[in-house]
């Protein structure tokens, strides 16, 4: 798949080396302010640096050995979350490299009107523009997105959806849509143009893939408020400790003044540096995480909103179904053999080019082993379905067959002198009963029995329907049909609810009746119709078999045309919510240890007293504050494998995972410091620095 192109490692040397240069690069003012609380530790840092040039030069408040340590680090601080979030986005420059690769110059095929008998002009693709008609044939690739108005093609979309099997795109219906940069692989298509130059799907995809319209969400933005006034109140809290350390030192005699660096020191280790350095790199692989799932994200809203879907509602055809009616069973009549039947429902379906009438000739041929018949050889007459007939079949040499729904058959019958068996209506019953369509077959004045037409529903799709439940998320069905045939197909799915007989207008009329309840509401189509539901929906995914007015409407787009895909992108919007989660709890968690091993060292030379807070037993002040700074720009680095795979996700309850995930990430936030501190102390001390 696209997704998976270099993206099999998290990380490898030429990604590595890219996004170290991107770290620098984004040192800039202009990147760095766009993050508040990793941009009070850039101002400390130049801050901290001038401290040490001070006291190199001339003379400081600590040694300049020390000062210039904790200004290293907390460059690296800013670094390290620099590099979080060039890590994140490089996987994606590197699909994105990939597709730019299928998007080369193409010469198109214009015609001069929609005619495969129409003058020819080669042209650059990149001169097409909305409206104008190509022909691709065989081996040409489709040089701009548009919708096949003549001809059925295989299309190899490998580019786009990273599948080997060509799939088929014919003019009409709900699969005429085909995407710039794929290659037909065999027959022709002649296709109106429906996008300009740099508004191709394969561009959309680029950019999106690259990360350069990433907005932040609206609980993404809550957050940043949150840490940025965290970090506001921290830096208060930190520029009255020198008045106060001035006046205790002033007023008793004794101890001396906290220096400027470990006041900075001190702010940034209690600061949400950890989740704020990581933020930017979570929501990044969020996105990344969907594409590696097959499916492009339009925002990372559409995303972050899959977490917290509890109703989906899918259309049917082509979504619960396969899309077309399959002849699955013959029923003969009393007295006449299935193999009788099999032979006339064949003869009458060999020229019909319907999907249903080709799973008829499937169904005789590999049940009942009648193999392909020439037409021309048969000496026979086709009658073409029509509206009016309801009805088809062939006329041969003493016979004449026609298949077609009961009642226009039942008529036939009786004009040519017949009559239809009570088995016969009672069979026809039964499929309507069971949600399926009967096609009844006559020989001359003989009924001899009925084709079973169903809905196939996709394989696996009900074990899915089942997941879905778990997840505390409710399944509507959507169809045209009529009530009875729906609760058929809607109970073989496992679908929880169904709306029959629906309209465009009904499905956008449900949508908002869900949402007036206070449910958030995800849906899955491919047609034209589904339009107005996927712009209404919270969370629309669109197959990319269907039409580009789908595609448009949609906030998802499955490149792989599978609707219970949403279940996927479900557990990555819950898993996207829950890394946040547990990397902010990690994060303030890590604040109260450090500020256990920061703060006895910053003053215990005002207050003697505080030495009975270094539980931690760290060396000497200098190596304490030093060991905090840097397991906090390490811990960066250590979460950043945890910010771009996410936090696993499980099926069980909400409550449940809240519950698991304060306690790990808590608790871990809590006790990792102070191993991680300590560790750094021995190293630091054993060195001979503090």
């Amino acid at each position: 798949m696209v997704a998976k192109i270099q993206t099999h490692r998290l990380f490898n040397l030429p990604l590595i080396k890219m996004a170290v240069r991107d770290a620098i690069l984004k040192l800039s003012l202009r990147k760095q302010i766009k993050n508040p609380v990793m941009f009070t530790v850039y101002i400390a840092s130049f801050f901290t640096t001038g401290l040490f040039i001070q006291a190199f030069f001339w003379r400081g408040d600590a040694s300049a050995s020390f000062i210039f340590a904790v200004a290293i680090w907390l460059w690296l601080t800013v670094l390290f979350a620099n590099f979080a979030e060039a890590i994140a986005e490089g996987r994606g420059k590197a699909q994105a490299s990939t597709l730019r690769k299928s998007r080369r110059e193409i010469q198109a095929k214009k015609l001069a009107a929609p005619s495969r008998d129409a003058k020819i002009t080669l042209v650059s693709a990149m001169r097409l523009r909305v409206g104008d008609i190509v022909l691709v044939e065989a081996g040409d690739l489709i040089p701009s997105d548009g919708d096949a108005i003549e001809g059925i093609a295989s299309v190899n979309e490998s580019a786009i959806t990273g599948e080997s099997a060509p799939v088929i795109r014919e003019s009409g219906g709900d699969r005429c849509a085909v995407t710039g940069g794929t290659q037909v692989t065999s027959d022709w298509l002649i296709v109106r143009v429906t996008a300009n130059p740099g508004e191709t799907f394969l561009d959309h995809m680029i950019t999106l893939i690259e990360g350069t319209k990433r907005k932040k969400t609206p609980n993404e933005l809550a957050l940043t408020i949150l840490l940025a006034s965290l970090t506001i109140i921290f830096l208060l809290v930190c520029a009255t400790l020198l008045p106060f350390s001035t006046y205790s030192t002033a007023a008793t005699g004794l101890g001396k003044v906290v220096t400027v660096t470990v006041l900075i020191a001190l702010f940034v280790c209690l600061a949400p540096t950890t989740i704020g350095g990581l933020l930017s790199a979570i929501g990044i692989a969020g996105m990344d995480r969907m594409i590696q799932a097959n499916v492009i994200a339009m925002s990372s809203r559409a995303i972050e909103s899959a977490g917290d879907v509890n109703v989906l509602i899918l259309d049917k055809t082509g979504t619960v179904t396969l899309g077309n009616r399959q002849a699955t069973e013959f029923i003969p009549a009393e007295g006449v053999s299935i193999e009788t039947l099999a032979d006339a429902a064949q003869l009458a379906s060999l020229a019909d080019e319907t999907p249903e009438g080709r799973s008829i000739v499937v169904l005789a041929k590999e049940n009942y082993k009648l193999r392909g018949r020439e037409i021309k050889n048969l000496g026979a007459t086709f009658i073409p379905f029509t509206a009016q007939t309801r009805m088809s079949g062939a006329n041969l040499p003493g016979r004449q067959i026609r298949k077609g729904a009961a009642q226009a058959i039942e008529t036939y019958v009786h004009q040519m002198g017949g009559d239809v068996s009570p088995s016969v209506k009672k069979s026809v019953e039964m499929i309507s009963r069971q949600g399926g369509t009967a096609l009844v077959v006559a020989e001359d004045a003989k009924v001899l029995g009925v084709i079973y037409l169903k809905d196939v529903i996709k394989g696996g799709i009900r074990a899915r329907f089942a997941q879905l439940r778990q997840m505390g998320i409710k399944t509507i069905m959507v169809t045209g049909d009529n009530p009875l045939t729906a609760a058929a197909i809607a109970a073989e799915a496992g679908v929880d609810d169904f709306l029959a007989n629906a309209t465009p207008e009904d499905k956008l009329a449900l949508i908002r009746k869900l949402q007036a309840q206070g449910y958030l509401v995800a849906m899955a189509g491919d047609g034209t119709n589904d339009a107005p539901a996927l712009a209404q929906a919270d969370v629309a995914l669109a197959m990319n078999t269907g039409t580009q007015t789908a595609k448009e409407a949609g906030n998802l787009i499955d490149l792989d045309s599978n609707p219970t895909k949403l279940i996927e992108i479900v557990e990555i919007g819950k898993q996207l919510l829950m890394t946040r989660g547990a990397l902010t709890t990690f994060s303030l968690a890590n604040g109260i240890a450090e500020y256990f091993a920061i703060l006895p060292a910053a003053f215990s030379g005002t207050y003697p007293a505080l030495n009975s807070l270094n539980i931690m037993r760290l060396a000497t002040p200098e190596s304490a504050i030093l060991s905090a700074v840097i397991f906090n720009a390490l811990i960066i680095v250590i979460l950043i494998p945890l910010a771009l795979h996410g936090v696993s996700y499980r099926r069980v309850s909400a409550a449940i995972l809240l519950r698991t995930n304060v306690f790990i990430y808590g608790l871990g936030g809590l006790i990792v410091p102070f191993f991680g501190i300590k560790l750094i102390d021995l190293i630091i001390h054993g060195l001979g620095f503090g």
